[in-house]
């Protein structure tokens, strides 16, 4: 999730858990808590781009890392904090739930969260909801808001703190639930067009949950789609895809663009292109999706790699999100999450 939405979740179950006896300061230390596991951000100064993309929601996310630091932080809190009447155990609460929950929440995106490191690089995603989804961060936004307003006594604050964490929970279920009756009209499609599929995964389209993105593995390559919970046709259109495995063959083996380019696999955890723009050769992670896909008949991956101009790929998880939206793509969304 993205940092404002980790920073009010965490006020709110900060105020929820330690209000009583820390006042509005349990929601400073709880945005602090939620937001502890993206310290790997600093990895960012002294990696490369792909090296960076694995280290990023990785230790710092992992079960491992929030048994050691979940003790750690619950001592330094009780011997230095001289005002507050929490006792060990309730530290333990507080700093391990926060830490648990941001892990948690983050491997509701298409990034992937390794929560096993460093004992295996496996990547826990169950992409259901977009790394930013405003009806998923609006409700405890709205909580903070009324939780700083109100007096610290107020017997209303612990109201507002459980309705912000209620009901952007609500939300993740319903992403769960919405996933599961679009592979549901997946399956049903991808088997009455007689399309052959050795795998397939679905994510949603960017700040819904109810138009999706589905991508079916062939032999040579891929089939991508989009699937809207309101769609009452069983028949989807497809776009075929090629892997184009082929063109990787011309990168030097030990150099640095073929250490780049085994990371970007490794990171896109076996879907993937490879393709050519003009002097250079391009990698697409298709996890991503596709930039406005729903409105273009070729439209780019959100997620694309220059392997001969490294350099040149610094936001190459934010460049291609919203790259050539407008009004004309903003409704046409609307218009395709109403239903074919």
């Amino acid at each position: 999730m993205d940092s404002v939405t980790h920073i009010v979740l965490g006020a709110c179950i900060g105020e929820a858990i330690a209000g009583k006896q820390l006042g509005k300061k349990a929601m400073l230390l709880g945005a602090i808590a939620q937001s502890i596991p993206d310290i790997d951000f600093v990895a960012s100064f002294w990696m490369n781009t792909t090296n960076d993309l694995l280290a990023h929601r990785g230790f710092t996310h992992s079960i491992l890392c929030t048994l050691l630091l979940t003790p750690l932080l619950a001592y330094l809190s009780q011997r230095y904090s001289k005002t507050s009447s929490l006792l060990f155990p309730k530290w333990m609460l507080f700093w391990g739930l926060q830490i648990t929950i941001h892990i948690f929440i983050d491997a509701f995106n298409a990034y992937g969260t390794g929560w096993f490191e460093p004992f295996s690089h496996y990547r826990v995603s169950f992409n259901s909801v977009y790394v930013a989804d405003p009806l998923f961060s609006i409700w405890p936004a709205i909580a903070c808001v009324a939780l700083l307003v109100l007096n610290k006594l107020d017997i209303r604050r612990k109201k507002w703190a459980m309705m912000g964490m209620v009901l952007s929970s609500a939300y993740l279920v319903a992403g769960i639930f919405n996933k599961l009756l679009v592979e549901k009209d997946v399956k049903v499609s991808l088997s009455k067009q007689h399309i052959t599929y050795s795998s397939y995964f679905t994510t949603p389209t960017p700040l819904n949950n109810l138009l999706w993105f589905v991508v079916a593995e062939s032999d040579s390559g891929y089939y991508t789609g989009y699937r809207a919970v309101l769609d009452s046709k069983p028949i989807m259109q497809w776009r075929y895809v090629r892997r184009n495995e082929a063109l990787f063959a011309s990168i030097p083996d030990r150099s640095e663009a073929r250490i780049d380019l085994e990371n970007l696999k490794r990171f896109a955890q076996g879907y993937y292109t490879a393709e050519k723009r003009h002097d250079t050769l391009v990698f697409n992670n298709l996890r991503f999706g596709e930039t406005a896909g729903w409105a273009s008949t070729e439209p780019h991956f959100a997620f694309y790699y220059y392997l001969q101009y490294p350099d040149a790929n610094k936001l190459i998880v934010q460049r291609g999100r919203f790259a050539g939206w407008d009004q004309q793509v903003v409704r046409s969304l609307f218009t395709r999450i109403k239903g074919n």
